[in-house]
């Protein structure tokens, strides 16, 4: 059994939380077309009796939809008659303020268009997330808003949504292989400067905590990273972690037993920044006296952590909005994106603590 959280955004409401078990499977446009050799696009267009298709295919088509019991979903793209009035946002994590902050820009918009907000929850898991597209791909919605899951290598899945004629807007975490609208910030530069901080406040050897190298955001920040440590001659230090914080924990406190020389870290997701401090409290190494610690992240409490966290901190709240204007002009001209276009909101440092200098 499958279990799908959605939140839907209401005027009396801020969430309603609503589960759906799917324990009996169903069939799906994508299946009719694969057993038939036929686009998705041209099985939609058969079901709805279109005159672009053949009668034999169309007849075709209904006869094996009616053999394998396909139950079409009311507001299936190609068959609805009208607009669904909701959007979804498939993001990896609602603990991550950015996304939190995010979805408030989305919604603010939303609410302008009378619309209805759907929230999935990956886990950073591409599995989960393929099943998401599957069952958006049946038209539950009329337009996605994305940030894809650090496991994701295999995009296909993705682009069904073009076939379907659903426009997507990607912000933060994008697919590069698909053309569209993407919000992003200015990651590389960032990563840059994080780097040079460091570097600034004394940092010899600095360790780059990466979340995932299938992430666009990771790796652009690496490459500041790289960059920075070319710039200034220093060596580099990257360290692969996990979606499990018991697990990074672990890498990291066996990465400061066994080079003691490390005196900063470059993390790139607040949860990795979480899981040293936790490291740093349990070996009792002092920030920022032995080791000092930088990472992107919007965390409220980055002031009142002891000590407070220097931080990248991304317009969040920025984003969601301008990606979800990008959304609903292209609803409002019931159109899909069919060329990339990569919007960069610059993000910004903000100094405390946990870089001070000695």
């Amino acid at each position: 059994m499958s279990i799908i959280v959605e939140f839907f955004f209401t005027e009396t409401f801020p969430f309603d939380i609503l589960y759906y078990c799917c324990d009996m499977p169903q069939i799906t446009i994508k299946e009719l077309a694969a057993r038939l050799n036929l686009s998705i696009s041209t099985v939609s267009r058969a079901l709805s009796d279109s005159h672009e298709i053949s009668k034999a295919t169309r007849d075709k088509v209904r006869a094996l939809a009616q053999e394998l019991n396909y139950i079409p979903n009311l507001y299936a793209s190609g068959l609805r008659s009208q607009k669904s009035k909701t959007i979804a946002v498939i993001i990896p994590e609602i603990l991550n303020n950015f996304f939190a902050l995010a979805i408030d820009g989305i919604e603010e918009i939303a609410q302008q268009n009378g619309y209805h907000v759907l929230i999935y929850l990956t886990h950073d898991d591409h599995i989960k997330e393929a099943a998401m597209v599957q069952h958006l791909l049946n038209g539950r919605v009329d337009g996605i808003l994305m940030s894809v899951a650090a496991e994701t290598k295999d995009t296909s899945h993705i682009a069904e949504f073009a076939n379907m004629q659903i426009p997507v807007v990607f912000f933060d975490r994008i697919c590069d292989d698909f053309k569209t609208i993407k919000f992003v910030t200015d990651d590389e530069h960032c990563g840059f400067i994080a780097t040079k901080h460091l570097a600034e406040r004394g940092c010899k050897n600095i360790a780059y905590l990466s979340l995932s190298k299938n992430l666009s955001i990771d790796q652009k920040r690496m490459d500041g990273y790289l960059d920075a440590c070319k710039n200034l001659q220093l060596k580099t230090n990257i360290i692969a972690c996990t979606q499990k914080d018991i697990e990074n924990e672990q890498i990291i406190s066996n990465l400061l037993k066994t080079d003691k020389s490390i005196d900063g870290i470059f993390a790139s997701v607040e949860k990795l920044a979480i899981s040293t401090y936790e490291v740093c409290n349990r070996l009792h190494i002092n920030i920022p006296g032995q080791l000092k610690i930088i990472s992107f992240s919007n965390l409220r409490i980055a002031s009142l952590l002891k000590p407070s966290l220097t931080t990248i901190n991304q317009p969040a709240f920025e984003i969601g909005k301008q990606a979800a204007v990008a959304l609903f002009r292209a609803l409002k001209n019931n159109t899909i994106f069919t060329q990339s276009e990569e919007i960069v909101v610059p993000s910004t440092l903000i100094i405390r603590d946990s870089t001070a200098a000695k």
